[in-house]
């Protein structure tokens, strides 16, 4: 029946049309040749230059258009000046930008990413500042961010592109919390709490580190550097409503996010298949990929097609960067997940009492590297800091009572470490052969690249730089004193991948997908997610002999719970208190574990897994590692699966009584949210399971404008465990606002989603065009071919070369 619904609401988006078909000319200086830019009715733009330079200037100026206030934001982000117009309370972060930015050599850096990086890349910000300095000469045409903030936009430079600050860069958080707990309960509570695979990890702390010591501000300039940009009502500039506290805040999550809000790291990824053409009905190969990301306003996604000799690519990336990162090019698609590579490690210091900045090193006293800043702060005299380095990496903490320094080693510091930048290789790859190669290029994030291409072949290849550790796991703190090096690098070509495999199809969502045969574990990391919605997919995928596009779709968007198959028959045989509770119970009986919007069922089992989640993290995670260690949902099924591993005797009555607990609880809470009548239970509501999403000044404003700038509630369905994953809060937080499925015997086949709106600006026809259908579960044709693209382009912008 879904997958009707969906093909019933393709018919009635295609309706949709955003504004009536218009005409733009400009003229710029920087062209070499016009360039004609199509943007169709869902908002994506069709760029089509005569020239490699053309493109990505046009790519650049035309995203800028689109995610001004975006851009300004990730600039300031990028270059460590947010304290320039937030004051000292961001004075924390610009610190820890500027500590962790990148000082190699620029042109080996730009070139990383492609043969003519360099160039592509300077064109692009050329772009960009071609829109900023048209916005600038005309104040008026600025978005209402910058009007509010009384700010506006300065110039960037190739260092703003290539910033880490965004990126899925590492574990060194989880590094320092699993050090802490070991220091508290023991290396072997440790490793019973977590579920470290497929090899069993190191992780007593060396004797030469306190473990008490751990139990300080040691990250907290990594932390600032990637926490979301948050403003302030007081940060108005505009005669708004200020009545609200200042410490009412709201924060830009598009912009360097890691999992959304979600306590349950685990439960947040994303899902990629390839099938070949003996899995479809269409008898081509299929991509289909849907990143899962924080759900923000602007989306984290922004679409586009770029046409020029020797490119003409289409798909979705990050905005503020060049190129394409998941989608296709006329030989092949590709898609991406994460494959979780350890790139940090925190190293411990010994200081020189007599001197602060040396550190011991294989014996010696060791100078550290001091580079010197200045930053500007907001209402407050300009700030002079000193930045440390180690041979290591950058120094976060000083210890001056106990002699000790901490430092960051980062494999993404090396030349080519900007997240998804490398794609700009992937997007000209015409076969397996040179996506391959291409992949080998790709240091971060650690990624499961997966292919798709006409002449029939499926692949995948693993990515990320990936440092080898010889004697020890990376997964604690360890000495700096030269026992505990990285012994290179493994080449990325080296982990694991594979080609045309037997199966006919490959897929991934986060979970440890790495053969048992594979040799280099030195090099491949220990924490995935649970393996709930990458089984669901195979379940899927193998039960069906051809799937359709419809198929496709309907998997993406999949709610039925695997661990509600598992959990619910455990309350079979227990006898409830209640006559409400049993009535919630009996829900249960019939209920086809979908997490439907319009499901009560599902609306009781959520609340009582949320329920089982919190509780068995408060009676098995002992009180002094608590904030330290999350438990995976998986661990938890498998304790109810065999208790005698985790509850004491009498093991079988002891988890039943867990079982009750948290189930009469999660009732009871239903009742208190949404009613007595159960009726009146669906699990997606505004009161319930729904997504509202905040623009970054959205809840600082008057009343109608916070009409204009914020979204939805709207209902829905799904949780973090279910393919269509929305996250394991009430208001979704993540998930995937971009999607992408592909046939690659029918490129205007494509179908895609990018909520909520292609375009960052409120007063943009594409800044909320695609909520709507997209909270819905609907999609939209991503068409490929001029002759398609036509029929469904409503402004033609022409940048004209300057005479």
């Amino acid at each position: 029946m879904k997958s009707f619904s969906i093909l019933v609401s393709l018919f009635l988006l295609s309706l949709f049309s955003c504004s009536p078909e218009s005409s733009d000319l400009q003229t710029f200086d920087q062209l070499e040749d016009d360039v004609e830019v199509l943007r169709d009715q869902y908002g994506i733009n069709h760029i089509y230059a005569q020239n490699q330079h053309d493109l990505f200037f046009a790519q650049g100026y035309m995203a800028a258009k689109d995610r001004l206030f975006q851009f300004e934001i990730w600039r300031r982000q990028a270059t460590g000046t947010v304290a320039e117009i937030l004051g000292e309370r961001e004075l924390k972060r610009d610190i820890g930008t500027r500590l962790f930015m990148f000082r190699g050599d620029m042109k080996e850096e730009l070139d990383h990413y492609h043969g003519d990086g360099e160039a592509i890349i300077k064109a692009y910000v050329d772009g960009v500042n071609a829109y900023i300095r048209e916005s600038i000469a005309n104040p008026d045409q600025l978005p209402v961010e910058f009007k509010l903030l009384g700010i506006e936009p300065d110039f960037w430079t190739p260092a703003v592109v290539i910033s880490r600050h965004q990126g899925l860069l590492g574990n060194i958080s989880q590094e320092l919390n699993t050090g802490m707990a070991v220091a508290k309960i023991g290396a072997e509570k440790v490793q019973q709490l977590n579920w470290f695979h497929p090899q069993k990890p190191i992780l007593e702390l060396d004797p030469a580190l306190d473990g008490d010591l751990l139990n300080q501000e040691i990250l907290a300039l990594y932390q600032a550097y990637r926490r979301p940009v948050r403003f302030q009502s007081t940060d108005l500039q505009l005669n708004q409503d200020k009545s609200r506290a200042s410490n009412v805040n709201s924060g830009f999550d598009s912009f360097n996010e890691l999992v959304g809000t979600s306590t349950d790291w685990s439960g947040i990824g994303s899902n990629n298949w390839v099938l070949s053409g003996e899995k479809t009905s269409s008898g081509n190969t299929v991509m289909a990929n849907d990143p899962h990301r924080t759900i923000a306003v602007p989306s984290l996604r922004y679409m586009a097609h770029l046409v020029a000799p020797g490119w003409n690519v289409i798909g979705g990336g990050e905005p503020e960067i060049p190129g394409i990162s998941i989608g296709h090019n006329e030989f092949g698609a590709w898609g991406l997940t994460v494959f979780r590579t350890d790139g940090e490690d925190l190293y411990v210091y010994d200081l020189n009492p007599d001197n602060l900045s040396q550190y011991k090193y294989k014996g010696d006293w060791v100078d550290m590297q001091t580079i010197d800043e200045t930053i500007k702060v907001a209402g407050s005299n300009d700030v002079a800091v000193k930045l440390r380095y180690t041979r290591h990496g950058p120094v976060t903490y000083i210890d001056s009572l106990h002699f000790k320094a901490y430092a960051i080693r980062c494999a993404w510091l090396e030349p080519g470490g900007s997240p998804y930048l490398a794609s700009l290789r992937m997007d000209q790859a015409t076969n397996w052969e040179e996506f391959q190669q291409a992949c080998n290029y790709s240091n971060i994030p650690g990624e499961n690249m997966i292919w798709a291409d006409k002449e029939g072949n499926i692949g995948w290849q693993a990515v990320g730089i990936a440092p080898i550790r010889r004697n020890f796991s990376g997964l604690v703190p360890v000495p700096g004193d030269g026992r505990y090096e990285w012994d290179g690098y493994l080449p990325i070509i080296d982990k694991p991948n594979a080609l045309n495999p037997d199966k006919q199809y490959i897929a991934t969502a986060n979970q440890n997908v790495t053969s048992s045969d594979y040799q280099e574990w030195d090099a491949i990391g220990f924490s995935w997610s649970d393996p709930y919605r990458g089984n669901r997919v195979k379940e899927v995928i193998e039960a069906k002999k051809k799937l359709t596009m419809a198929d496709n779709m309907a998997l993406q968007t999949d709610y039925l719970s695997l661990p509600a198959k598992e959990l619910v028959p455990y309350l079979e045989n227990i006898s409830f208190n209640s006559a409400q509770v049993t009535e919630a119970y009996l829900q249960l009986q019939h209920w086809d574990f979908v997490l439907d919007a319009n499901s009560i069922p599902a609306a009781i089992y959520v609340a009582w897994e949320n329920t089982l989640r919190m509780k068995a993290a408060e009676l098995f995670v002992p009180e002094e590692a608590r904030g330290l260690i999350s438990l995976q949902f998986y661990t938890i099924i498998n304790w109810i699966h065999e208790p005698a591993l985790i509850f004491d005797h009498p093991a079988v009555q002891r988890r039943d009584q867990l079982l009750q607990t948290t189930f009469e609880l999660a009732v009871a809470q239903l009742t208190d949210r949404l009613g007595e009548t159960m009726t009146n239970w669906q699990y997606g509501q505004a009161k319930n399971k729904h997504i509202t999403i905040n623009h970054v000044l959205g809840q600082l404003v008057d009343s109608s404008l916070q009409a204009e700038l914020n979204f939805g509630p709207l209902p829905r369905g799904g949780n973090g465990y279910t393919p269509g994953s929305t996250s394991s809060n009430l208001n979704q937080s993540s998930g995937a606002s971009f999607r992408l499925i592909v046939d690659t015997g029918d490129w205007d086949a494509a179908m895609g989603t990018n909520t909520p709106g292609q375009s960052g600006d409120p007063a943009s026809p594409f800044y909320k065009n695609l909520f709507d259908p997209w909270a819905q579960d609907q999609y939209f044709p991503v068409f490929y071919s001029k002759e398609k693209i036509k029929t469904i382009t409503v402004s033609t912008t022409i940048l004209k070369a300057g005479i």
